[in-house]
């Protein structure tokens, strides 16, 4: 699509008139409410997904490398922000041994031949939290804040052709479109910069659509301890940092930086009364309370839509708002059919990993903690909100090392790690084996992150290690990333469809 073609498209979603856009939301967001009560998006069992996100990079220098749409679409993946991104989704499966093992060989299945095809172009699809090597012959700097204007439209030079991501850019809605990190500031014109991150977003559907808040409360809860077990983002690219010795930028450096992007990126800035966007979400009381809450998000890009085949288009300007409600733990109502509309909890906080395992596992680990702790109405749902908040920031800033609340089964407070992980992955566990895995099966998915516990060892401490390491040995901070960077992905080259990430110390 050419950039007038593109530009014109940008104008037509901006014409829209957002207020009938948004009563239309809420008429459709009654009905659903109604559907939601009489069993139309029950399950009979849980359901479990997963989306992966990857980027591209060259071969042979491990710099950004933009994909092709053609070669995008032969290997069957999507387009995502950036024209170095892609994503896949797995197949919704039940969740049992046969569920988990097929999304497992789904992904695999997926990525082999993808990686054969996009190798024959000199390239190389990478499962990581950050990339921090800009492509050739540009900074990264440039390549995030590069744009035209075209017919009074702002393009964004590096970004797909996907009509919404040009109009966030152009719209009243006031994101910062920067990045405010530890030793790095950037400001852009664009949502661009949020293209820096990739996550795995495991997906859990509810049996019965109105318990989603007491499952939403456990989310919430165990957000905090999945993401300082899955941190894999502490490095920039060396030309986004501000002036300053090497040795504090590494001292200071965050353990997930994907967190503070998304957020700064899209968020308003600091003063701006506007509520963000991308946030630790609240409780709900009730499934009424959470379709309201999607209902009363702003819209940034309202749409002027017709109704087409699928059962869910039915609400198809509440599923259109809820497109841009970024909430680190979100509720989802949707479904292609009435027979497989589902309520599901789609767990966002979770860089992209080092292998395959390494994402089943904390689908795995996620899921059966969904099924067992309100199984066993434990404790930890009676732990104070704004406590699950403080928990899920500093498990951003410190991984492993955060001092994170919690209660146990018996009701006692604690900020042992050991305590903490070893009640999460014994109720995993249990959850896993309450859907008919056996024991050893449970104990397979979970075993590559309770080594992470017990080497108190995440990818991003693994890369943060390294640079410290070679920082401290009067290397300079662009040489040290990067050597890291290349190790990371020679030893994922390794592991990705066949290992996990503790295999690189063996």
């Amino acid at each position: 699509m050419s950039a007038s073609e593109l530009a014109d498209r940008v104008a037509e979603v901006l014409a829209a008139d957002s207020e009938s856009f948004n009563e239309r939301a809420r008429e459709e967001a009654e009905a659903l409410k109604s559907a939601v009560r009489s069993g139309t998006f029950d399950n009979s069992e849980a359901i479990v997904g997963m989306e992966l996100e990857l980027y591209a990079v060259d071969e042979q220098t491990d710099a950004l490398q933009r994909v092709p749409r053609q070669l995008l679409e032969l290997i069957g993946f999507e387009k995502e922000l950036g024209l170095h991104n892609a994503e896949m989704q797995t197949s919704p499966q039940p969740l049992n041994t046969h569920g988990l093992a097929a999304q497992r060989n789904e992904l695999k299945a997926s990525l082999m031949p993808a990686q054969q095809r996009v190798r024959n172009e000199g390239i190389r699809l990478v499962s990581d939290g950050m990339w921090t090597v800009p492509p050739a012959g540009e900074t990264a700097r440039e390549y995030l804040c590069d744009c035209v204007e075209q017919s009074g439209v702002r393009i964004g030079t590096n970004m797909s052709d996907s009509v919404r991501y040009h109009t966030m850019a152009n719209t009243d809605y006031p994101s910062a479109f920067e990045i405010d990190a530890p030793h790095v500031s950037l400001q852009a014109e664009t949502v661009m910069p949020e293209s820096l991150i990739t996550s795995i977003q495991p997906h859990y559907q509810i049996p019965h659509a109105p318990d989603l808040p007491e499952y939403f409360t456990y989310a919430l809860r165990i957000a905090a301890p999945l993401l300082a077990l899955g941190v894999n983002s502490p490095f920039f690219p060396p030309d986004l940092y501000d002036d300053a010795p090497d040795p504090e930028i590494v001292a200071g450096a965050n353990m997930e930086n994907r967190i503070g992007v998304f957020e700064s990126v899209l968020n308003p800035p600091d003063g701006d009364s506007t509520p963000p966007k991308v946030c630790f979400p609240p409780d709900f009381d009730s499934v009424e309370e959470a379709i309201d809450d999607i209902v009363a998000d702003d819209t940034i890009v309202p749409v002027d839509l017709q109704s087409g085949t699928r059962f869910d288009d039915d609400f198809v300007h509440f599923r259109h708002k809820h497109g841009s409600y970024w909430r680190w733990v979100r509720p989802v109502f949707e479904g292609p059919t009435r027979s497989a509309a589902n309520a599901r909890i789609e767990f966002r906080p979770l860089a992209a990993q080092p292998t395959v395992d390494d994402a089943i596992g904390f689908a795995a680990v996620f899921a059966g903690l969904m099924e067992s702790l309100p199984q066993l109405e434990h404790p930890i749902r009676s732990l104070d909100w704004e406590t699950a908040k403080r928990n899920f920031y500093a498990a951003a800033r410190s991984g492993l090392r955060a001092k994170i609340e919690w209660i146990t089964a018996d009701g006692a407070t604690t900020t042992s790690t050991e305590e903490i992980y070893g009640e999460l992955f014994e109720h995993a566990r249990e959850g896993l084996e309450q859907r008919g895995l056996s024991a050893e099966e449970a104990h397979g998915y979970i075993r590559p992150l309770r080594e992470r516990v017990d080497r108190r060892l995440t990818p991003a401490r693994w890369k943060h290690d390294y640079v410290r390491r070679r920082v401290e040995e009067n290397v300079p901070l662009a040489e040290a990333i990067w050597g890291m960077q290349a190790t990371y992905i020679r030893h994922q080259e390794e592991t990705l469809l066949e290992g996990s990430f503790v295999d690189w110390f063996e």
